[in-house]
């Protein structure tokens, strides 16, 4: 197939690589993964020393004060294993007094919205069991370039203009990241010695340098000061938790997902429904084949408003949603000429997330699928003094009505948006891949693997082409949809989908950059090689040796 045919705009071709690939959003941190594999590094170890850069050079999505999901292929235990990294919220505070403190939501920034940050404990614990270099050579990167600066890129330069004028005014933000009183722009150097220095004490004294001692007391005195309530006895009780990923075979492989408190449950559910339609007869960019993903997106998300949250407080009911059978209830409610307004049982406000997504292999036959996140962009705009890293503003997520499975409680995780994602092909690994982007994630999921399965796109070819958004669902947050939502469509679809979409009773809007961000590896064991994918609509790039 050639890239024309699905409307595509990259030159890009996929990175080829016989030993060892990575692929991540920031070119500093692809360099790092593979210079850590070549220092005699496993995947695991290159994940953690690129995700650290990350922190660094790409704020708007990526630190220290975000959580962490992984699924990893472990060679050596012979399988994936999933990793929740994600932090609970205060346990000094409850429903009542945060009922009192908003005005029907968590706001977006500031202290009340900040939940423990899970992403060293992550680190560490993804070490401890699969890593092999000692944890000092891992972060030294990171160090290294914190203290003697980089050129920062163009797409997160843009990123950090847009969140220093919103979270500017905050205490200590403009210390670290407006020098100068701005943010940065493209092909400026920036230094960070702060986030150096907090880095430099992880690597000396692991994990409890962050969660004990003078790091985590100066996250929770500037939370506090703040109007807060994250303690470092919440900070103390954080771990990071193994977890069993959940999976669906689709057109002959299993896209392997984690379980909630994150959304990858609502891109298998897509799948099943989808997995009913012929789509490689519809075609590409028809309006039969967006018809249909559209249609499936509005029935998973509705599950996921109602039910998704963390599975120590409510009773996910994981295994219906995943089977066949209620599969075709959903499906069977699909009009394949006529959009659906209202959607059993059931806009939003988490639409928009900035993430950071990286996948590494290695010779041994490990995969890492990687995601960190601060949630929007740069958090909550809490930057506690001296450390050089924003807080995230996860707990933005909870539902602040009483009874509902996702409703604020203390110690609770809450409902979250990102999710890696792996699949295995025979029982063996085969590709691992992930899709920036809030709530769009499961979609741009669904959309990379239908372009690779029903499609016959390449790895790369399969995150250049068009993509297509649903918004207004309800929500986790407990907002309800009520009506059908709208449609945004990227440049690229051909001449007459909108207009037919319109007539199947869609309504759409452009939504500027709300299409995610992708990167895949590859592994084909017939030839033995690595094939790595960074798509166009990022700063990164995928190579390997």
């Amino acid at each position: 197939m050639r890239e024309r045919e699905h409307g595509a705009r990259a030159a890009r071709v996929k990175a080829m690589a016989a030993k060892a690939m990575a692929a991540t959003s920031q070119p500093l941190a692809t360099e790092t993964a593979l210079r850590i594999l070549r220092a005699g590094g496993n995947a695991v170890d290159a994940a953690i020393a690129a995700n650290a850069v990350l922190a660094l050079v790409e704020p708007t999505g990526a630190g220290l004060g975000g959580d962490l999901f992984a699924l990893v292929w472990s060679a050596r235990e012979g399988g994936l294993v999933g990793l929740n990294g994600s932090g609970r919220s205060p346990r000094g505070l409850c429903l009542e007094e945060l009922r009192r403190r908003c005005s029907g939501r968590i706001p977006a920034v500031g202290p009340l919205s900040v939940s423990v940050p899970g992403c060293v404990d992550g680190w560490f614990t993804l070490h401890e069991r699969l890593g092999r270099l000692a944890m000092d050579r891992v972060l030294a990167p990171a160090i290294e370039h914190a203290r003697e600066g980089f050129a920062v890129t163009g797409v997160i330069a843009r990123e950090w203009h847009s969140n220093g004028r919103r979270l500017g005014a905050f205490p200590n933000f403009a210390d670290v990241f407006l020098p100068g009183g701005r943010a940065p722009r493209k092909g400026e150097v920036f230094r960070n010695p702060a986030l150096a220095r907090t880095l430099a004490a992880i690597s000396e004294g692991g994990r409890d340098a962050f969660y004990g001692g003078e790091i985590a007391r100066a996250i929770s005195d500037c939370v506090r000061e703040q109007g807060g309530y994250l303690s470092t006895e919440d900070l103390a009780r954080h771990r990071s938790e193994w977890v069993e990923p959940l999976a669906v075979d689709y057109r002959g492989v299993e896209v392997w997902e984690l379980p909630p408190n994150g959304q990858g449950i609502t891109a298998l559910q897509m799948l099943r429904i989808l997995e009913g339609f012929d789509l490689s007869a519809m075609g590409f960019g028809t309006v039969d084949h967006l018809h249909v993903l559209i249609e499936a997106k509005k029935l998973a998300f509705e599950d996921r408003a109602r039910l998704i949250a963390d599975p120590d407080f409510v009773d996910v009911p994981v295994e219906c949603l995943l089977s066949r059978e209620y599969a075709e209830e959903r499906r069977a409610l699909i009009d394949e000429t006529r959009a659906l307004t209202r959607v059993p049982p059931g806009g939003g406000a988490i639409e928009h997330g900035d993430t950071v997504y990286l996948t590494v292999a290695d010779a041994e036959g490990n995969m890492v699928s990687l995601i960190q996140s601060n949630f929007r962009g740069m958090g909550s705009g809490v930057v506690p003094a001296g450390l050089g890293f924003v807080l995230q503003n996860r707990g933005e997520l909870f539902d602040l009505t009483p009874g509902r499975a996702n409703s604020f409680a203390p110690g609770k995780r809450p409902f979250h948006t990102i999710l890696p994602a792996f699949v295995t092909k025979d029982g063996a690994p085969w590709m691992s891949f992930g899709v920036m982007g809030g709530s769009f994630q499961p979609q741009g999921h669904v959309q990379i693997l239908t372009n690779l399965l029903d499609f016959g796109m390449d790895l790369q070819l399969a995150g250049d082409v068009p993509r297509v958004a649903h918004y207004g669902s309800s929500e986790p947050t407990g907002e309800r949809a009520n009506d059908g939502g709208s449609v945004s469509l990227e440049e690229g679809f051909g001449a007459g989908v909108r207009d037919e979409l319109r007539r199947r009773g869609h309504q759409l809007r452009d939504v500027p950059g709300g299409y995610g961000g992708y990167q895949a590896i590859q592994w084909d064991p017939r030839t033995r090689v690595f094939f790595g994918a960074s798509e166009i609509r990022k700063d990164g790039y995928a190579a390997g040796f």
